[in-house]
């Protein structure tokens, strides 16, 4: 068996602001130790239900260099740095049997939700066939583009919710209660482990039981963009055109491979700025 923990870092027990997720900022190195046992938790969890599970271990988090290495579990392997393919999801392919979110949040405009947002601060929204989707969203519909299910997520009361919404199924474990976008009610690090081991565990268990988050094509996707300037750079694509008001650009995608690598594209571009 085939497993990809895709592990974020606003979503991990005990964080609860910018200062702990950023590598310039003064709490950065707390956060890292905190994501990294989390996944080691998580990777615990999957092979006391398989020991002999092939486990990849995606750092999906800003920089993507934010796992320790030399505190990973050992028995998995980790995907490191970027640019890389399929981005938060590197490592996953057609073979890969289930898909772990770690340490995921609430999508931009939702909340309470400890540091929503949707792959950084210039997209406001993403609809793809009139549904608005985030990270968890756009992340699980790649997996079941490749007929992957996302069997577990971790994160706050809100990100958990999410994804339930989008697949009942899948097995969640709430590490905190979102009380805003910087505040939370957080369990103790360690009882957040040990609830993470048993649920990476129960959703390897139960895996055939969910299934995969299926967007078929052609789908009409809307981006609401926050600054003129990405939107300048947006219409560059071709393919993708102003609309709907003037935040919002939009293109027709074929399926939904290639629209989650534009939406990519579009969110690489909001980073760019003006000379």
């Amino acid at each position: 068996m085939k497993l990809l923990i895709s592990v974020d870092m606003e979503g991990i027990s005990g964080i609860v602001h910018s200062s702990e997720t950023n590598p310039e900022r003064y709490d950065y190195q707390r956060g890292r130790e905190l994501m990294t046992a989390e996944a080691n938790a998580v990777v615990a969890g999957v092979l006391d239900a398989d020991s002999t599970a092939e486990v990849l271990v995606a750092d999906a988090h800003g920089t993507f260099r934010n796992l320790l290495p030399e505190q990973l579990d050992r028995r998995a392997r980790l995907v490191r740095g970027k640019p890389r393919a399929l981005n938060m999801l590197a490592g996953l392919d057609e073979e890969t049997d289930a898909a772990l979110f770690v340490g995921y949040h609430v999508r931009a405009g939702e909340g309470p939700g400890v540091l929503a947002h949707t792959m950084n601060g210039e997209i406001l929204d993403v609809r793809v066939a009139g549904r608005s989707l985030g990270e968890i969203g756009l992340n699980a519909a790649m997996a079941g583009d490749l007929g992957v299910p996302v069997v577990l997520l971790s994160g706050d009361d809100a990100a958990c919710a999410e994804l339930t919404d989008l697949v009942p199924e899948t097995v969640t474990v709430a590490v905190k209660e979102a009380l805003g976008m910087a505040a939370a009610v957080t369990l103790h690090p360690e009882e957040a482990r040990d609830r993470l081991r048993r649920g990476a565990a129960d959703a390897v268990v139960r895996r055939a039981e969910i299934p995969p988050l299926a967007l078929t094509g052609p789908l009409d996707v809307e981006v609401d963009l926050a600054s003129p300037h990405t939107i300048d750079l947006a219409t560059l694509v071709p393919g993708v055109s102003r609309t709907g008001g003037a935040r919002t650009v939009t293109f027709t995608s074929p399926d939904y491979a290639t629209a989650y690598r534009l939406i990519l594209l579009l969110a690489q571009l909001a980073t760019i700025k003006p000379a």
